[in-house]
């Protein structure tokens, strides 16, 4: 079994790369968790569901995010009550979009929630709706909730940062709610513990791979099998090929580049893999005690990412 710690886009694409070297029956997604929302009542969880609609192919191919072939006039039927919403209401926001067949899942989801049902078991049963057999793992069933420091103004959520503000204000502080009680679900566990390899997707390291590192015991899990660790770096010639990864890293005080990624992984990784363009930063790699593997990790055609992934599965001693 191959196990991959996952966020959104990127992680996506990477396993919509491994499904086609490896069987997708034999592969475990444990999936960030903490930019997981309530809005109008429903429960969001983004990075799962872009996961699952990759690996359905029902993804819209240009937004990256959402289904394909999606309407929105519920979004726009939600803007005839700006002029009577009270001042400080929160009801009927339309800065986070969600398209009308996007609607269901999260209709789905909310019911089976309130019924009682954990993440996990409405994660699997929403992914066998959309005819996807590997294992979507949610990274824990209890509440983690990724909070931004925005420097002048204080603490708000990570939808807030990243959809709201575009995540164009400077981030001065990152913290995971409730990680200090939610435990990482039993699945989950037993799939990092028991995989033939662990992959680290090319996904964010701050706010979509953290949060897993940061719940009870993951940490432990993959230093105790370093050797059998890899890492995808998301920062391709010192930015991020979407998202803020490397203004955050910055910001955060590490260096934007696959040497950044490196000091992050290097305690429970043995191996990065980069791109071309960074083979020249190869050495300081390797000085921090990580071993690095240079494969184009731009993954711009299903065919590339099937290469990389093949890479990364070579570097854990896996042949396919």
């Amino acid at each position: 079994m191959i196990t991959v710690i996952a966020g959104g886009v990127g992680a996506a694409r990477f396993l919509r790369g491994l499904v086609r070297v490896v069987a997708p029956v034999d592969i475990s997604a444990v999936v960030n968790t903490a930019d997981d929302t309530v809005l109008h009542g429903l429960s969001i969880s983004p990075d799962i569901d872009t996961v699952t609609y990759t690996l359905a192919d029902e993804i819209d191919p240009e937004r990256g995010w959402g289904l394909r072939h999606e309407t929105w006039r519920a979004m726009g039927a939600l803007a005839r009550f700006e002029g009577v919403r009270p001042a400080g209401s929160a009801a009927a926001p339309t800065w986070f979009n969600l398209g009308d067949q996007d609607l269901a899942t999260h209709f789905y989801r909310t019911a089976r929630l309130a019924e009682g049902a954990t993440l996990t078991e409405v994660t699997a049963e929403i992914a066998r709706a959309f005819g996807v057999s590997l294992r979507i793992l949610p990274m824990t069933d209890d509440r983690v909730q990724t909070r931004i420091t925005v420097e002048g103004e204080g603490e708000i959520s990570f939808q807030e940062y990243f959809v709201r503000r575009h995540h164009s204000v400077a981030v001065s502080g990152v913290r995971f709610d409730g990680s200090d009680t939610a435990r990482p679900s039993v699945v989950a566990v037993a799939a990092l513990r028991d995989a033939t390899a662990v992959i680290i997707a090319p996904s964010n390291p701050i706010v979509s791979i953290a949060p897993v590192r940061a719940l009870a015991g993951v940490d432990e899990i993959l230093s105790a099998r370093r050797d059998r660790v890899s890492a995808v770096s998301p920062i391709v010639g010192g930015a991020a090929l979407k998202g803020p990864a490397d203004r955050m890293l910055a910001e955060l005080g590490h260096e934007p580049t696959v040497v950044g990624v490196a000091h992050l992984y290097a305690p429970i990784a043995s191996t990065l893999i980069i791109d071309p363009v960074d083979a020249h930063l190869v050495d300081r790699i390797e000085a921090i005690g990580m071993r690095a593997v240079v494969v184009p990790s731009v993954m711009s055609t299903p065919e590339i990412a099937a290469d990389l992934a093949r890479a990364a599965l070579a570097a854990a001693g896996i042949g396919v």
